[in-house]
């Protein structure tokens, strides 16, 4: 049995411990106090309750201690799910859903109802006040649509017929104007944002976005100092699966040519060079399952995911 000095000293070294990274929190506290970080929240992390609340306790954290957090959140696959109750099949074309009309406000019902409002919950268990909206709020994301190239045809000769196919995507969008009022006015008000990825185009349809890119264009809006993409990957890999931990828009020029990055990842990383080169300070891509790792990134030396910085 442990004695009271044994147990003295176990606390002692406990609370020493937490009273230093405290004290290296510090310097990160003082340098992002007032600036606004645009957090993009999906992935695996997304369905796991466990997850999900420590992800509001961060984002709760977060605007207690001055940052101004403002969430954009994806539902792929919670509207894979719903379409698939509903007896609605699902065509992808580079990795995006061909939507029609009923797809689309299958989308908008998943996206800007059930995952906004539970995410909304999720903030205000942890002690927050959160406010879920569409990019259709107050005007806040006028869309245009996405249009989208299929593979070249091949002949039976093996020989190119010509240019890519352009595929119509139906009502699938990105953003071509940000009106920020509304995340203004809600930042201001001490409330957090929570931002479902729809937005209405000039001719008044609803588009569906995706989530990495509205938060890409929200985050250069705003000049946001940080843009966090929550993904299933620990980061951007080099080809021995090391992880890099400092890019630029001219790095991943040459990972892209060269093959180490590819798939599902080069459109998340021409979002990050997109935002900062239109405005946002710097993109962080890290693993959002990992317990906390946003504060990890943010507030310790070490840092947890890939910074790009232009």
């Amino acid at each position: 049995m442990a004695t009271n000095h044994e147990i003295s000293d176990s606390y002692r070294a406990a609370m020493l411990a937490k009273a230093e990274t405290l004290t290296e929190a510090l310097p990160y506290l003082q340098r992002y106090a007032g600036k606004t970080f645009v957090v993009k929240y999906g992935g695996h992390a997304m369905g796991d309750p466990e997850l999900a609340h420590d992800f509001a306790e961060d984002i709760v954290l977060l605007k207690a201690v001055g940052i101004n957090p403002v969430v954009v959140h994806g539902g792929g696959p919670q509207i894979g799910r719903m379409l698939k109750a509903l007896g609605i099949e699902s065509q992808f074309v580079n990795g995006l859903r061909v939507t029609d009309k009923q797809t689309a406000e299958v989308a908008e019902m998943v996206l800007a109802g059930a995952i906004n409002k539970e995410l909304v919950g999720w903030i205000a268990r942890a002690g927050g006040k959160a406010i879920g909206i569409s990019g259709k709020d107050g005007g806040m994301v006028v869309a245009r649509k996405v249009q989208s190239k299929a593979p070249k045809v091949i002949n039976n000769s093996g020989e190119d017929d010509g240019e890519p196919l352009v595929v119509d995507l139906g009502f699938v969008g990105e953003p071509d104007r940000i009106d920020t009022t509304v995340i203004d006015t809600i930042c201001a008000a001490g409330m957090i944002p929570v931002i479902a990825p729809i937005g209405v185009g000039e001719d008044g349809a609803t588009y569906n976005i995706n989530a990495d890119t509205m938060a890409g264009c929200i985050a250069a809006a705003l000049g946001a100092s940080r843009l966090f993409l929550l993904t299933d990957v620990p980061g951007v890999l080099d080809k021995q699966k090391n992880l890099l931990t400092d890019l630029t828009p001219a790095d991943i020029a040459e990972l892209a040519q060269d093959g180490t990055i590819s798939g599902g990842m080069i459109p998340k990383l021409e979002t990050c060079v997109h935002a900062v080169e239109a405005g946002c300070e710097a993109v962080v891509v890290l693993d959002g399952r990992v317990p906390h790792a946003m504060l990890l990134e943010i507030f310790t030396s070490r840092g947890a995911g890939t910074l790009i910085r232009a």
